[in-house]
Parts: structure tokens; sequence; C-alpha cells
């Protein structure tokens, strides 16, 4: 299970005194190990895989928390549902219900079962505290149009389904499979290599300046530095072709565009052995009426092995679903 809290350390020291041993309890916030320049060690294969939903629910929406009862409760209901639509064997296709959340995909592919956050939280929007994204009314209408009319032209559909980017912050936001994040450091850079998509990401620690506000970058342009024990990532510079989250289980947020004027902020901290707390503020004052900021722990999983994500090769959808368009208009017109 997951922790959001630095583990405490509890060191006892016995003492004598009248006649009898008295125990005196020191307790010591437990600190992340060094890199051999002496910043905090996040190095590793970190995963996101979690049920627990980018945005409250609707019928959750003023709670805050899980009871430990309601958290058994829901995890038992999604290990049943997944149980139902996964085909026996874990290898054959399966052709699933009228919106199904598995969308196309059978057990070999789909992620292993998942739970909710050990925080029991019900959300991983935690501002504003109802736990939805403050969206404007614009960014509600342009996403809206893009979803209506993905099969337009290949530029409404998201670059995540075009195999380019999930972008920042999308590429650690968890989708249902392919749940891998390896961080690697040096003295003067971070690198992430994101099993989705396969996306190498580099983050520069040399405190250089960003590079001229006309360029704009599919993931942006991220300067990270260090304050104390968290890992402090600055991303501007954006493409503004972009989705904010292109992810299956952003829901309402699936189609919300990420403009030239996005800024997002990201704290990685690790706060316990096998957890790295990411925290991230997202601020672009086109698509949000204020900035908002969502927390994720991560799992290190020293096990987890990340797979060639071969995009391109197999990426038949865009092709298929416009040209299955062009047929149904065909279709009205005769």
């Amino acid at each position: 299970m997951w922790l959001v809290c630095a583990t405490l350390v509890v060191m006892r020291t016995p003492e004598v005194s009248v006649g009898f041993a008295q125990q005196d309890r020191e307790i010591q916030p437990w600190v992340a190990p060094r890199t051999p320049y002496g910043h905090p060690d996040i190095q590793g294969v970190w995963t996101n895989a979690t049920m627990t939903p980018l945005e409250r629910p609707a019928d959750l929406a003023n709670q805050e928390f899980l009871s430990e009862a309601e958290v058994r409760e829901r995890e038992s209901l999604a290990r049943t549902q997944r149980e139902q639509q996964l085909v026996p064997g874990r290898t054959r296709l399966q052709r699933l219900p009228k919106g199904s959340p598995i969308a196309g995909y059978n057990g070999a592919i789909w992620s292993a079962a998942r739970g909710i956050v050990d925080t029991r939280r019900t959300s991983m929007v935690i501002d504003p505290p109802d736990g939805r994204v403050p969206l404007r009314v614009e960014a509600e209408a342009r996403r809206d149009y893009l979803v209506a009319n993905r099969t337009d032209s290949y530029s409404n559909m998201s670059v995540y389904t075009r195999c380019i980017t999930r972008g920042v912050p999308g590429s650690m936001i968890p989708n249902f499979y392919n749940d891998g994040n390896h961080i690697l450091q040096t003295s003067d850079y971070v690198a992430i290599l994101y099993e989705m998509i396969g996306e190498a990401r580099l983050i520069p620690l040399d405190g250089r300046s960003a590079i001229s506000s006309a360029i704009g970058l599919w993931m942006g342009d991220s300067r990270g530095r260090w304050e104390g024990e968290t890992l402090v990532v600055e991303t501007t510079n954006f493409s503004g072709k972009g989705w904010i989250t292109p992810n299956q289980n952003a829901r309402r947020m699936l189609g919300v565009p990420a403009s030239r004027d996005l800024h997002v902020v990201e704290r990685f901290t690790r706060v316990s052995e096998d957890v790295l707390e990411w925290r991230v503020t997202v601020d672009d004052p086109q698509m949000y009426t204020r900035p908002w900021t969502l927390e994720l722990p991560l799992t290190r999983n020293p096990q987890y092995d990340l797979y060639e994500y071969a995009c391109h090769e197999g990426n038949y959808s865009v092709a298929n679903s416009l040209r299955g368009a062009r047929v149904k208009e065909k279709a009205a017109k005769d």
C-alpha cells in the first residue's frame, strides 16, 4: 500500500532508574539515501497504478477521504468487474460491452488489479478542495468540440492517440496499463523514461536559462532544482498543440487543450523507501480560472520491467477511424 507521509524510525534507548528500566523514545524522520553528489536518491522504477480518479466523483462530492470499509468495498467491486470483463487465460481477444472502461484490451495488456491510494483520498486533485479542476467555459467548449469531432480530422484527435506524446503532466498520470516510470540521476540531470509511448525526458539541474519563449515544445522546456529533500521541476514553453491529460481515465478532462501559456510545477519527494510523492501544480489562464494541484504517490518496484511501447508500428486506429467516418458520410449522402 502507498504512504504519503514520511516513515518514522523509532529509536528505543533503555535507561535504568529507581530500580527499573525506562524506555526513552526518540522519533526521527525518515531521510532519503543520497547519491554520490549529495542529492536525495530518487532513482529507480516507480509505478503509478491506482484506481483513484483524477477528479472527485459526483457521488463523493463532499467527501475528501474514504473510510477503510469504503476502500475495501470499492476495491472488491473493481476486482469483480475486472474478472467478469477479462477473458479466461488472459490471451484471447474479447468484444466488450459498449461503454466498458477497459476499451478493447484484454488481460494480456491490462495491468494487474489496482487499488485506491493509501491516503484514501477520493481524487488525485487536492486543490481546489472540492477535488475538481476549475475549468473555464471556453475550455469546456473546446473540449466538447474536439471530442465530438475527433473523426473529422487527425488534428482533432489527441496527440496521445497519434503516438506523439502524453505531455506534462499527462505522462505521469495513470492509465490502464504500462505503469512504469524509470528515473535516473546525474549531478546535472534527472532523466525520466515513461513506459507509455516510451518518451525520455531530460531535466537539467545546472541553473541554465530557459529557451526562447518563441519556441514551443511538445513536452515543454523543463528546469529542475533541489529544495532540501524535494526536486522541483518547472516547465514552460509548451507547443499549445497537446491536451492536458489524454488518458482514458481523464473523464471530463479528456480533450481539454494545453495552451502556450501552460506552466507546470512538479515536486518529487521520496518520503519512504518505496514511496515517491509526486505533487503537481498546473497553471494555464486560458483554460482554468485558477491554478490547481494534484498529488499521487508513486511506488518503487525493482522487479517491474518497462516494455517497448511500439505505438506507431501497430497504430491503425487513426487511419481506421478517419476511414470509417468517411464511409459513414458517404452512406448518408447515398
